[in-house]
């Protein structure tokens, strides 16, 4: 009798058995709670009161009525646009940098990357007392003879403050995938740019850009995505102000579905930050074709 288990089955029951796992876990921690999220934010939640009860759409007119959404999402913009920039540039610096053969790289190496594995609210509570009005770094402006500014409390040098320190936090991750991408560069083609007279720049602009293009577009994904989810420093550092100018998206939803228990309307806004980061990614994937080197 002719076995049921093949080895064609045999082979596909394995792969199954072998992506169940990461299936379970995107079924139950990303596509359940996101059906959730839709749910709750077509009802409104009364913690305190016991009540849940079903408004439709009335949560989706409030967002589109919000005086606030406005200075919110201008501010969202303003935070990931100049983490994104200051990041990316940043990190492939470092990573040209390090990519030399030179001694002491490893070290260097190290000293960069070392902020990444931090904690982040070890990192940020330290932040928070280097940048206090008398803190570490106008102490030592005062010692230079120069008058620092209150770095947490202006509404433009604490949205400048946080991007800073998410900066020096993550740069060392991007550091690391463009130095493994710089690494697999044939060497043989910028010895033939040099051999045709190609400067450093130009050999850096026509050669090393598209070459790890592929690296960039996968950089660029996780810092947009990573920048629109910051919590933590927001909630350290400035709490939102002063005013609304680093009251980022993630950060004004927690203060209307936690602080003012709010919770079908935070499930709106978190709708709202899907939909956000849904979009500049497909944005992002179908621009690749632009500008990604390896793509045809």
């Amino acid at each position: 009798m002719k076995s049921y288990l093949t080895t064609r089955r045999r082979d596909y029951l394995a792969g199954y058995l072998f992506v169940a796992p990461q299936l379970a876990g995107s079924v139950l921690f990303v596509l359940v709670p996101l059906v959730l999220v839709v749910y709750y934010s077509l009802h409104e939640w009364n913690v305190l009161a016991g009540t849940f009860t079903y408004v439709g759409a009335e949560n989706y007119r409030a967002l589109g009525e919000d005086a606030n959404l406005g200075p919110v999402l201008r501010a969202t913009a303003l935070f990931s646009a100049g983490l994104v920039v200051l990041n990316l540039s940043v990190a492939l610096l470092l990573a040209v940098l390090l990519n030399q053969r030179l001694r002491g790289t490893a070290v260097f190496r190290t000293i960069f990357f070392s902020p990444v594995v931090v904690s982040l609210v070890a990192w940020t509570i330290v932040w928070q007392f280097l940048l206090q009005d008398n803190g570490g770094i106008n102490g030592a402006l005062d010692a230079a003879g120069a008058d620092g500014p209150n770095w947490l409390r202006g509404d433009t040098t604490a949205l400048i403050s946080v991007i800073m320190v998410q900066t020096v936090k993550n740069a060392g991750l991007n550091m690391v995938l463009f130095l493994a991408a710089l690494q697999g560069v044939p060497g043989d083609l910028y010895e033939t740019a040099r051999m045709d007279g190609a400067s450093a720049w130009t050999r850096f602009r026509r050669i090393t850009v598209p070459m790890i293009s592929p690296t960039i577009l996968l950089t660029s994904i996780i810092t947009v995505v990573g920048s629109l989810q910051v919590f933590a420093q927001i909630a350290v550092l400035t709490q939102g102000g002063p005013g609304t100018s680093t009251t980022v998206l993630v950060y004004y939803l927690y203060q209307q579905a936690f602080q003012f228990h709010h919770f079908g309307y935070g499930s709106t806004l978190a709708v709202l930050l899907f939909l956000i980061v849904l979009a500049l990614t497909l944005v992002q994937w179908q621009l690749r074709k632009r500008w990604v080197f390896h793509e045809q």
